[in-house]
């Protein structure tokens, strides 16, 4: 029986072997750049901590919660430009590739205005009015005004790496990450410590910090696009502020769909870290701590989901059906092998984890408890993440838009609403609610993606 069970397991693994070798290699590069949108705000909130104190680490922790909700809007819109460049290049057409390229660097400009100015004029209004600690919100009004300005010459770079990523270069995009976390570091704790004659800061460093990296990450990367001679032939058809509607409303017809979904599922760990602020400043701090570990797995997901858009989109592109299923399954099979790995060693590790951001024995205590919740949501935060990028490649965004948001603000929000602060479970209860919505649109995706990918394999 045993025998039996090796020659199955060798002769499934001889199947997806080919799969698992080719997503790895296009997705391991976009993981180290998608990690950079986490350890931006990973950096912030370990300098802060340690050199700052809890209060200016929950109002990191706040910032976060709000800015993340508002900069996914961005980011979802540019990820509409990935899967059509995929396709085309697939199709081989690089002329269309560069007129898209034009369309979307307008969207993303004036997406980034617009997120600057709700930012400035909106956010900052009613931050007072959440009924968070005053001590906290007064530390995280500077903070939140240099990541709103950092918006924009962020939606330029993600113009420019969602482009590359589609034509399959990715590395660019990574080495560009790396470097501009090391600088955010850097001139994050010079600002935040005060060394050099520079008086300290505090959390408003961290912004200023930011803001720096990211103008840098978007100079560098538009000078890349448009010197190397591996875009050349793309590049015929771009011609800046070249608009066009028929272009922009296929980027709109992705984008905006996938912006809701994102929006969906970080509004719910936005509401839920609003919620978890009303208890306290020590748990809302441990939050931020679980959460931004957390992250840091949900943003390797991403990078391989992203690699699955792709994939999909150039095997649509080819009619390679059978290709485009088996390429979405092995991505399956890899975040289920790495979330179970992760899972396992913040479990093991929940007790020493917290340390990396405080020395606070009390949010040390609450952050570690939250770790072996997070060890359990992995599993199914990396399987929604894998669905939607599958999803996005076939074009399919409107109804995984529905799911994400049944899955979080009917069920998840709402749930840990009720354990958390009906039954008084606390931070622990609002959770386990989000641990629930997470496995429901897992579920809804994998059966989403099973009906679309089986009916494309009818039409051979």
């Amino acid at each position: 029986m045993q025998v039996h069970y090796l020659i199955m397991l060798h002769a499934f693994y001889t199947k997806y072997k080919p799969y698992y070798a080719d997503n790895l290699r296009l997705a391991l590069p976009i993981v180290v750049s998608q990690l950079g949108h986490t350890l931006v705000h990973l950096a912030d909130s370990v300098i802060v901590g340690h050199f700052a104190g809890t209060i200016q680490l929950a109002a990191v922790s706040l910032v976060n919660s709000i800015f993340m909700l508002i900069l996914v809007l961005g980011l979802g819109i540019s990820y509409g430009l990935t899967p059509l460049i995929a396709r085309e290049n697939g199709s081989d057409n690089p002329e269309e590739c560069g007129k898209l390229l034009s369309n979307s660097l307008l969207l993303n400009i004036f997406m980034g205005v617009l997120l600057y100015i709700f930012v400035n004029y909106g956010t900052l209004l009613i931050i007072d009015h959440m009924g968070q600690s005053p001590e906290v919100v007064a530390y995280a009004k500077p903070y939140l005004q240099y990541l709103g300005i950092s918006i924009i010459p962020l939606m330029i770079f993600q113009t420019f790496k969602q482009f590359t990523e589609g034509l399959g270069f990715t590395k660019q995009a990574m080495y560009i990450s790396i470097w501009g976390n090391l600088i955010n570091i850097i001139v994050g704790i010079i600002f935040v410590k005060g060394m050099f004659g520079i008086a300290p800061m505090g959390v408003k460093g961290v912004g200023l910090s930011t803001l720096i990296d990211r103008i840098l990450m978007c100079a560098v990367m538009s000078y890349y696009v448009f010197h190397s001679k591996n875009f050349k032939s793309y590049l015929k058809g771009f011609r800046f502020g070249f608009f066009d509607q028929v272009r922009s409303l296929k980027i709109l017809k992705i984008g905006a769909p996938v912006s809701l979904q994102y929006s969906f599922e970080i509004s719910a760990f936005s509401g839920a870290a609003i919620l978890i602020g009303t208890i306290g400043a020590v748990e809302q701090a441990a939050h931020q701590v679980a959460i931004n570990l957390a992250s840091i797995t949900y943003m390797i997901s991403s990078g391989i989901a992203s690699a699955a858009t792709i994939k999909t989109g150039n095997n649509l592109g080819k009619n390679n059906f059978g290709d485009l299923r088996k390429a979405a399954l092995a991505s399956y099979h890899v975040i289920l092998l790495f979330m179970a790995v992760t899972a396992l060693g913040f479990v093991l590790a929940s007790n020493v984890l917290p340390y990396i951001y405080t020395e606070d024995l009390s949010v040390i205590r609450i952050a570690a408890q939250l770790l072996i919740i997070a060890g359990f949501f992995q599993l199914f935060d990396g399987t929604q993440v894998v669905g939607l990028g599958v999803l996005r490649g076939m074009g399919d965004v409107n109804y995984p838009t529905i799911i994400t948001f049944v899955a979080y603000w009917i069920i998840g929000i709402p749930l840990g609403y009720f354990l958390g602060i009906r039954l008084g479970l606390g931070v622990n209860g609002i959770w386990y609610g989000l641990t629930f919505g997470l496995l429901t649109a897992s579920i809804l995706l994998f059966f989403r993606f099973q009906s679309r990918t089986k009916n494309l394999l009818l039409q051979v």
